[in-house]
């Protein structure tokens, strides 16, 4: 390993640690996402409780709050506590707020089984998700996620690499997904161009804001130069391991994720088993570099 990369694996290792009051919070990993404790989502939050979950949020990225028996208004009014909420694209029958992630026994694919960040093709993508599991595939039938962190996928590139990066843009495609599918007629596709490198807006720290999901091309560069980075760039979080913790679900298990700085991917390695739970996505702003 480069020592610029290990000198970015230890300034987040060695950070120094949050002390908290009214919540307990466990690291997953020494990198990203945390096991929150301390909470009943059904009960109106206090506004020390509400401060010190935001500091988790930002310090680990990705938290995770079990044994929440909570309705879908538990749920909206806890995600209303970090801004508006984003109504879904197309609007579903019932609740406009409700995405609703259901797996049969006969599905071929799920939809997030693969690396992405939510809403990047949104010209202002998503601040989170908090996704709420209801029901689980049987009991070591699989249906884990898992989290990447892009700061320290960003600050791991070569010096050289970051300075080329810095100064260019994507454009994400919200429908490259869904190239072999007959999308809804009241589908709204969404197309943006974004920095590569983008600033999280209250941390002020760089991102890298690409993911293969959804970012097309770089328009700064030729179409057999930009493929040739993209595909680069992919490979940093499927090829580095120690970017990511993986969270197991259990039913009643609520996630809340940064979409941000944070890609993830739905493992789909639980067919015939079924899954079932309920999303709710929180307006971001627009990105800068």
């Amino acid at each position: 390993m480069e020592e610029y990369e290990l000198d970015a694996i230890k300034r987040i290792t060695t950070r120094p640690q949050a002390e908290y009051r009214t919540i307990e919070v466990a690291p997953i990993t020494p990198i990203i996402g945390a096991e929150v404790s301390g909470l009943d989502l059904t009960r109106k939050l206090t506004e020390e409780q509400l401060t010190e979950v935001r500091r988790a949020f930002l310090d680990h990225h990705v938290l995770v709050f079990r044994q929440q028996d909570i309705t879908f208004d538990d749920h909206k009014r806890f995600a209303g506590h970090f801004g508006e909420l984003r109504p879904v694209n197309p609007p579903p029958e019932g609740d406009p707020y409700m995405l609703e992630i259901r797996t049969s026994p006969e599905a071929n694919n799920v939809a997030g089984n693969g690396w992405h960040t939510d809403g990047s093709a949104d010209p202002e993508p998503s601040l989170g998700s908090m996704l709420h599991i209801i029901q689980t595939p049987e009991p070591g039938c699989g249906g884990d996620t898992m989290f990447a962190n892009m700061y320290l996928a960003y600050d791991m590139l070569s010096p050289t690499m970051r300075g080329l990066l810095d100064g260019l843009t994507a454009v994400h495609d919200g429908g490259l997904p869904f190239k072999q599918y007959t999308l809804p007629p009241d589908y709204v596709v969404p197309k943006s161009e974004h920095p590569l490198v983008v600033r999280h807006p209250e941390t002020d720290r760089r991102v890298l804001y690409v993911n293969p999901a959804y970012t097309d091309r770089i328009p700064q560069l030729s179409a057999d130069e930009s493929r040739a980075v993209l595909d680069l760039l992919f490979k940093v979080v499927a090829q580095r391991p120690l970017l990511c913790c993986r969270v197991r679900w259990e039913p009643n298990t609520l996630v809340f994720w940064d979409n941000r700085c944070v890609q993830h991917h739905a493992l789909y390695d639980y067919h015939p088993h079924t899954r079932y739970g309920r999303r709710v996505a929180i307006n971001g702003g627009p990105l800068k570099s």
